[in-house]
């Protein structure tokens, strides 16, 4: 950041999002948008360039992308210093969305209906390598904190999310590079967190406190 100038870069697949984007955060006298990539890939390429000081980071582009926003975060992050901030802005605010995201390295986390003055405070913070989150999130990991032992883990969550999807233990074991026993540990630990009995009742269960997105998929 120079001359009291925030030079962002706006990572989504849709063009009206970052357009939108465009729109509120030209209107503040203290940022600049430099560039705008609509895959991961390119943002991850464009946040090497010095001159950017935050990336708007959205966590999905789209079917077949080879690279999702909590990816390209971390690659983004693992720069270390003089890396570009990564504020996340996306739909998703689930538990299966928020945690790869924090744990990638984000400075922030918001949700895209968040009002302009918002986005606007967030993206300050974030520069200032302060953590800005949407109110549910934050709520969320408060939560979190005060009852560890009954919070499923990232693993968890990622492997409950692929149960969602319609996965059998066998399936699930061959996208994530575990064992089977391994998945049905991690199962027994969800029932077991969640207080249920059954794979159809632990994903109805998460998706009801907000653990994996609502409605049909992950």
């Amino acid at each position: 950041m120079t001359d009291g100038v925030i030079r962002l870069l706006l990572a989504d697949d849709h063009p009206v999002v970052r357009a939108g984007l465009r729109a509120v955060l030209e209107s503040e006298p203290d940022f600049a948008i430099v560039a705008e990539a609509a895959t991961a890939e390119r943002a991850v390429e464009l946040a090497a360039d010095p001159g950017v000081d935050v990336v708007l980071m959205d966590l999905q582009f789209g079917p077949g992308a080879a690279m999702n926003g909590a990816q390209a975060t971390a690659a983004i992050t693992a720069r270390g210093e003089g890396a570009p901030r990564v504020l996340v802005v996306t739909t998703y605010d689930s538990d299966a969305d928020t945690l790869p995201a924090l744990e990638a390295g984000a400075t922030g986390y918001l949700l895209k209906d968040a009002p302009p003055e918002e986005l606007a405070r967030a993206v300050r913070a974030a520069a200032a390598g302060r953590t800005a989150l949407a109110a549910t999130v934050a709520d969320r990991l408060l939560e979190r904190m005060r009852t560890p032992a009954a919070a499923l883990s990232a693993r968890e969550t990622e492997v409950l999310g692929l149960v969602a999807d319609g996965l059998t233990n066998q399936q699930i074991s061959r996208e994530l590079h575990l064992s089977q026993a391994t998945v049905k540990s991690h199962l027994v630990h969800v029932y077991t967190k969640l207080g249920v009995e059954s794979r159809t009742a632990a994903v109805r269960e998460a998706r009801a406190r907000g653990l994996i997105r609502r409605g049909a998929g992950g």
